[in-house]
């Protein structure tokens, strides 16, 4: 009878944790919206401009997402180890390869016109883990999650200017082949960009010439990523001025960054944002069903809570304006990839809590 008591008893605790957890994501993500909405508002008065939405954007990737990360490395609480650094470098190199396998699959699945096809793959291998990753996770893990969130954004900017430019330039030859290119756009060159909604964690679009590539994968996101990962192996102290001054500037990250999204929403009408049916179907396998069967998965071979959970959050996060951004500067369609950034960033109000229902609780 007592066993029996004692396992009631632990049933409960573990719903009430799962619950807890669960309230906690959906009030972050309240909160988010809330910020998104200020954004929309401060956008329509006329206080926030386009262009100043891009000079944000621009702080936020150059400035605070570096500080709040560098940051969390400055922490006196508990410190992976290295072992538990390799396993999340192993385990998110293998949900990278899970969604790049799953971008190729999911267009043929949805019937998405093939010359579309490039939309969906960068729409499904890059989320927001920048602007929504890394507060969401600090929210809701705390600090100690954003050595692992650095991991998982490190291995981002990689595949970003390898297999995003890549996938993009085949798909531009394509488009040339079949005469469905988009007209350039007067007056920029290739290797031209605008400081344009930059809002990833990766820095700005690079040029189409190979090149490059490898020069750019020097940026705010890797660097910082870098900075983090060797700051918390080396136990670094700096003097508390120096980590003050760094706590502030990161912790402006979520309120700047959910601004810059409410800008870019109040920029699109909801009927071209809500009209479109395969989307919805895509924000269902990509933002619920990818994240879970991943997390399944990795659970077989670990039982890292901090690792795993870290995991699910960055899987569970809507699209990254990443895409966006390469994709216009290669003068490619881009109204399918902006409706994908939009949408599954609305609903993720909806889905990250969902997701978050697989979270480790113990």
């Amino acid at each position: 009878m007592s066993e029996t008591g004692n396992n009631i008893r632990e049933t409960f605790r573990k719903k009430r944790k799962t619950y807890m957890s669960i309230t906690v994501v959906l009030q972050q993500m309240v909160i988010i919206f809330i910020l998104i909405g200020i954004g929309m508002i401060l956008y329509r008065r006329k206080l926030i401009s386009e262009e100043g939405s891009k000079q944000i954007s621009g702080l936020i990737i150059n400035v605070t997402n570096p500080a709040l990360l560098i940051c969390s490395a400055l922490d006196d609480g508990p410190k992976a180890s290295l072992q538990e650094l390799g396993i999340a470098l192993i385990a998110y190199a293998a949900v990278f390869a899970i969604l790049i396998a799953v971008s190729f699959l999911i267009p043929r699945l949805l019937r998405i016109p093939r010359n579309l096809h490039y939309a969906y793959q960068m729409l499904t291998v890059f989320g927001n883990v920048g602007f929504i990753g890394i507060p969401l996770a600090s929210a809701v893990l705390g600090s100690e999650s954003l050595i692992y969130v650095s991991i998982f954004n490190l291995l981002f900017n990689l595949l970003v200017y390898t297999f995003g430019i890549s996938l993009l330039q085949r798909a531009a030859a394509g488009q040339t082949r079949e005469g469905t290119a988009a007209p350039a756009r007067q007056g920029q060159d290739d290797t031209a960009f605008s400081a344009e909604q930059v809002q990833d964690g990766a820095a700005a679009p690079v040029s189409q010439t190979g090149s490059n590539r490898l020069q750019k994968l020097v940026n705010a996101g890797t660097i910082s990523a870098a900075v983090t990962i060797i700051f918390y192996l080396g136990n670094f102290r700096v003097p508390v001025i120096i980590s003050s001054a760094l706590s502030y500037t990161g912790r402006a990250t979520t309120l700047l960054s959910m601004l810059v999204l409410g800008v870019s929403v109040a920029q699109m009408a909801p009927k071209d944002i809500f009209s479109h049916p395969k989307l919805y179907v895509f924000t269902l396998l990509r933002q619920i069903l990818v994240p879970i069967g991943c997390m399944l998965l990795m659970r077989q071979f670990s039982d890292h809570k901090m690792i795993l959970n870290t995991m699910l959050l960055m899987a569970a996060v809507p699209a990254a304006n990443m895409p966006l951004m390469l994709a216009k500067q290669m003068d490619m369609e881009t109204e399918s990839i902006s409706q994908g950034i939009i949408l599954t960033t609305v609903l993720s109000l909806v889905t990250v809590p969902l997701a978050c229902l697989f979270l480790i609780v113990k």
